[in-house]
């Protein structure tokens, strides 16, 4: 099984679009679209295998070795920080990083004159890391789910979080006041992987750029 090339890909829209993706370079994981509750797929043919993971565990598989590739957000990425060789942006799940305010708060601040502000985020590294830069001294509440609750309940005057339409944003009644970054879903590589099957990954890697 050593000569199989493991890759870990998180459920859902990013799984659907990788999918698609590894079709136009011959690779066919389809299998990966059925309704099984398999967790690991094998195309012994192709001498593929195929992990389905949390999001959030795709960096962790690849940094050990698990995996030899894996698709992931760049939000992911950034917060974590793992150690790992990050060779390409596939240019899909577009959306942004944002610092979000109620629309009241809004209309009167001035995010240059913020010097101790609170903010409820999934991503505590990456909003503490951009507020250090900036001089800004930040409480940090760490969430899992519905940050846009924070500032309706009182938990917290801001909240950074992921952006796609902003809807989410407008229906809760805060509003986008800066971006952090730009947020696209990208192929990573075991860094061991990438000399003990440098020709293989190089092949994938080289045919996902002709299509992104």
């Amino acid at each position: 099984m050593s000569d199989f090339l493991t890759i870990a890909i998180p459920k859902g829209r990013i799984l659907e679009e990788s999918v698609a993706l590894f079709g136009k370079i011959g690779i066919d994981c389809t299998e990966l679209l059925s309704n099984s509750r398999k967790l690991i797929f094998e195309n012994s043919e192709q001498r593929m295998r195929y992990m389905i993971v949390r999001a959030t565990d795709v960096p962790t598989y690849v940094e050990y070795g698990c995996a030899d590739l894996g698709i992931v957000g760049k939000d992911t990425l950034m917060e974590q920080e793992k150690d790992l060789y990050e060779p390409l942006d596939l240019k899909f799940g577009y959306c942004r990083m944002m610092v979000a305010e109620p629309v009241g708060l809004a209309r009167d601040d001035d995010p240059s004159s913020w010097s101790n502000i609170r903010i409820a985020t999934k991503y505590p590294n990456v909003t503490e890391k951009y507020f250090a830069g900036k001089g800004v001294q930040v409480e940090i509440i760490k969430l899992y789910g519905s940050i846009e609750l924070a500032p309706l309940v009182g938990l917290s005057e801001r909240i950074v979080d992921l952006v796609s339409t902003g809807e989410t944003l407008r229906q809760n009644g805060l509003v986008e006041v800066e971006t952090i970054a730009e947020i696209t879903t990208r192929l990573i590589v075991n860094r061991a992987s990438l000399k003990t099957k440098h020709p293989r990954i190089t092949e994938i890697i080289e045919g996902l750029e002709k299509h992104v």
